[in-house]
């Protein structure tokens, strides 16, 4: 994998990091939880959340598990992405 594939491949990572977060509601105010619940939730800082959710980070493969387990699905299904789609979606933020 190339540089261009590996930095296209972190942004549809983090692009479906931030799907999935954003459908996992938090009880108390009825809304999705933020990159900051998420945060604390995984015991990592908001910054780095936003990293990963612009593919400018390269994550931890326990990193990913952490985040799987708050956002409620398994790896398989964290990395389950059409990776054409997501490239169109986040180049558009």
């Amino acid at each position: 994998m190339n540089e261009i594939e590996l930095n296209n491949f972190k942004k549809a990572l983090g692009y479906r990091i931030s799907e999935l977060r954003k459908k996992v509601i938090n009880i108390e105010t009825n809304k999705p939880i933020s990159q900051e619940e998420l945060g604390l939730r995984t015991g990592h800082a908001k910054k780095t959340i936003g990293e990963l959710e612009r593919g400018h980070t390269n994550p931890r493969y326990d990193t990913l598990l952490i985040i799987c387990k708050e956002l409620n699905v398994t790896i398989q299904e964290l990395f389950d992405f059409d990776m054409k789609n997501y490239i169109k979606l986040s180049n558009k933020h």
